[in-house]
Formats: C-alpha cells, structure tokens, sequence
C-alpha cells in the first residue's frame, strides 16, 4: 500500500487494485493515513460491506476527493457514504458508472454532510428526472459548482427540473450528455432564470432538433457561457448556421458542434 501512496501522505491510490472489505477494514484502522485528502478507489467492485466500512472510518477524516467510479455502487451503498462523517470535508465526489437510481441521488442530496461539495459525478447512473429534481432542489449543497449528470436517464423532465431549480443558480459547469432531452428539455434549459452562471453546458448526444437549437442560440440566460458542446443532435444545417452566427457563439471559447 506504502507504494500508492503519495510522499506527502496526502494521496492514496488505490484504483483497480482488487480491494475488498478485508482490505479496506485494514486500511480504516491505519494513523499514517490519516492525513489522505484524496482517495481513488474506483474499479474495484466495492458494495455492501466494503461501504460500509469505509464509511464508517475515523481515519479518513481529511478527505477532499473522493473516487467511486465503477465498483457496482446501488441506492444502500450511496446512502452510507450520505450519512458518513468522512465526506464532511470533501469537495469533488465522484460516483461515474454505478447502479445509483433516484433513491440514492435523493440520500445526497438530503445529506448535511454535503456543505462543502463542489464537483459531482454521478454519470452513467440511473437516477432518471426523480434523481435529478432531488439534486436541483437540495438545500444541502451550497457550494456546487460543477454537476456531472451524462446518461443519467434524465429525458426532457429531468432537463426541465434542472432549469427550474432556483438552488442550481450558483452552478458553473452542466454536464447533460446522451440524456434523450428533446427540444421540450432544451428550451427549459435556454429559458431557465436561475442558470445565468453557466460557463460550461454539454447536450451531446441528445434528440434536440431545430426549436431546441433556436433557443440556445436566443438564449439571454447563458449570457456568462463560455463552453458549448451540442454535437449528435438532430438540428438541421439552417439552424447550426443560425447557432455560429448567433451573440452567444461570438461569445464562446469553445463551440464543439457537427
């Protein structure tokens, strides 16, 4: 273990290394650990008991990071790491390619453990528009700036819960890829009063056709954007045109569209 982790003591990687319960049991009861801010753990098919110890550690009471991805994380699972003290300080939580549902998108966002979170990953999770409306709607998460929710299953109802969550007014950064959100979720998006901070917006890969494509580029709500990824959509070459010759293109950094 000594090799993975950093000189500093500050960071412990631990990705795809076949840890289990046994593993983490051991880990949870180690003092030289203790100053670890960011831990990886992902691809390691973590569940139920191995959670459970985790989050129930005194050790790791420093964390900044933390790196779930891929380990087969359900609803239970994402409860206990909610409820654990061990996220009280963490800032980037990520959670990619798990069976998370909307039970489990509503645990965090009604945890109070959650105060300074900036960045969530919750992508290739099921959490569907219940999920998503759970997460708009928390008062638990003041300092989140970045939202990461890719095929997510959030269709046009979930964009719409996301545009009409006066709570999301602070967020920067809007991951919304390969969602089917049709015109109906990306003029929601266009329109909505509370995501004027936006720099960066992805709707790759969803089903928004010319109207959806025509709001984005009258939107007066993306005034502050600065990132636009709108590639594998439906919207005819007319309306592309009308979108890189609109205000808000003048205004991109980055405009990423077929």
């Amino acid at each position: 273990m000594h090799s993975q982790l950093s000189p500093d003591g500050k960071l412990l990687d631990l990705d795809d290394k076949e840890i289990g319960p046994k593993e983490l049991k051991r880990m949870a009861e180690l003092e030289e650990l203790s100053q670890v801010e960011q831990l990886y753990l992902s691809h390691n098919f973590l569940a139920g008991e191995a959670i459970e110890i985790l989050a129930g550690s005194k050790v790791f009471s420093n964390l900044r990071s933390l790196y779930l991805n891929h380990n087969n994380l359900g609803d239970a699972e994402a409860e206990l790491i909610a409820q654990s003290p061990i996220i009280k300080n963490i800032k980037c939580l990520m959670f990619e390619a798990n069976n998370i549902g909307p039970n489990g998108a509503e645990s965090l966002a009604e945890s109070a453990n959650l105060q300074t979170l900036e960045i969530l990953f919750m992508d290739t999770n099921p959490i569907g528009s219940q999920g998503a409306e759970a997460l708009g709607k928390s008062t638990q998460l003041p300092n989140l700036r970045a939202l990461h929710l890719d095929s997510t299953s959030l269709g046009d109802e979930g964009a719409v819960c996301l545009a009409n969550s006066p709570e999301l007014a602070h967020l920067t950064k809007l991951y919304l890829c390969a969602n089917n959100i049709g015109d109906r979720g990306a003029i929601a998006l266009a329109n909505s009063p509370y995501l004027k901070n936006l720099t960066a917006l992805s709707l790759w890969r969803n089903e928004i056709r010319d109207p959806g494509g025509k709001a984005i580029a009258e939107s007066k709500t993306f005034a502050k954007l600065e990132r636009l990824y709108m590639s594998l959509n439906f919207i005819d070459r007319p309306v592309r045109k009308i979108i890189r010759k609109s205000e808000l293109a003048a205004r991109l950094t980055t405009l990423v569209m077929d």
